[in-house]
């Protein structure tokens, strides 16, 4: 067992050792800290430019490591999507292929180190993380859950780009595919979701009863009410509404979703979140919730009973959560599976003696 870990680990360093040396990561690394520097500066200049409080910085945060994702899903595929084919393309592979390294110790060393690449990004983006950590606002249970999912959700990326990259013959088509598959879990769950919610609608019927103004008297300068309240007869209005709450669950797979999903989220004291993270997680929240077909808006009843706004109170976010279910562990099994998966095609392609050869190839 050593023995192998050895030769995974030979294998890692020698991948590391050819991309840090390249001139292109060194460039793409400082850029990646430039950008998050500047956002993270506007940020807080913007904080404190709407009289937000400075020390609070939980939303800086988190959209910190948003950008930190999307830069991530955006060169992790550039970067793992041509492993394989791109050295068996250069002649490289067959070299190691003929040492005693078998087929899952090359693909798994080369999805370790497009991970570990991958993962430099996230390393420089850590100033900026720190600063607002250190600033206060930021919760520890909800700095270990991003930075955990943060980091996983960069290996599932890597895990495809690399298990593409073996499973197909030209390096081009197998990162144009790692991007299309990052794409669709990024962008087509949220139109699969919107289409679906879209697609499958129900009639809702809305009661409305409203005061009379014209009559009653005086009006009353403290509730704006008339002395007497006089009910108008009700209105009755009928109009389709989305069923989100039947596709809800296509937002499980979106990563963006699983960062929220997944981050402890906190409430100010009006039961609202104070983060990108629970702003998201509250969206997905909303949407597992039915709406209500039949419903009544009594504004006369509520000014009688001395209320009027009663009319128009909604649970509050807070209340939404404690309603609604998680589904963060769901989309993370599903990216895990999918890379699982992806790596699983990639070791058995690679495999020598192969039964069939990749397109192109020839044997000496």
């Amino acid at each position: 067992m050593s023995r192998y870990f050895d030769t995974l680990g030979t294998l890692v360093q020698l991948e590391l050792r050819q991309r840090i040396r390249s001139v292109a990561w060194v460039v793409l690394v400082s850029v990646v800290f430039v950008l998050v520097g500047i956002v993270t500066a506007l940020l807080w200049a913007s904080i404190t430019a709407f009289g937000g409080d400075v020390a609070d910085s939980a939303g800086v945060y988190s959209t910190v490591i948003y950008f930190v994702l999307l830069v991530g899903t955006l060169v992790t595929p550039a970067i793992s999507g041509a492993a394989i084919n791109g050295d068996r393309e250069a002649g490289t592979l067959a070299t190691t292929q003929v040492t005693l390294a078998s087929a899952n110790q090359i693909v798994l060393a080369k999805f370790l180190a497009a991970w570990t690449v991958a993962l430099t990004f996230l390393l420089a983006s850590l100033p900026a993380l720190l600063f607002t950590v250190l600033a206060g606002g930021v919760r520890g249970d909800t700095l270990a859950a991003s930075i955990g999912v943060l980091v996983l959700e960069l290996g599932v990326v890597a895990a495809v780009g690399v298990g593409l990259s073996g499973l197909m013959s030209r390096p081009l088509f197998s990162v144009v595919t790692t991007y299309l598959v990052v794409a669709a879990l990024s962008i087509g769950t949220l139109i699969a979701f919107t289409l679906g919610g879209l697609a499958f609608q129900s009639q809702q019927t809305q009661t409305y009863i409203g005061i009379d103004y014209s009559v009653g008297g005086e009006f009353d300068p403290d509730t704006g009410l008339p002395e007497e309240i006089v009910c108008l007869e009700p209105d009755v209005y009928s109009y389709p509404v989305p069923r989100f709450d039947y596709v809800w669950g296509i937002l499980a797979a979106n990563p963006y979703v699983v960062l929220a999903d997944a981050a402890p989220t906190t409430f100010d004291r009006n039961g609202y979140p104070q983060d990108l993270f629970g702003q998201i997680a509250f969206g997905v929240r909303s949407a597992q919730q039915a709406p209500e077909l039949d419903s009544v808006v009594d504004e006369c009843a509520a000014a009688l009973a001395g209320n009027p706004g009663a009319a128009y109170e909604s649970p509050t976010p807070e209340e939404t959560f404690a309603a609604s279910v998680p589904s963060w562990f769901v989309g993370l099994l599903i990216h895990v599976v999918l890379a699982g998966l992806a790596l699983g095609g990639a070791i058995a392609r690679t495999r020598t003696p192969a039964g069939a050869l990749p397109s192109g190839s020839r044997v000496a």
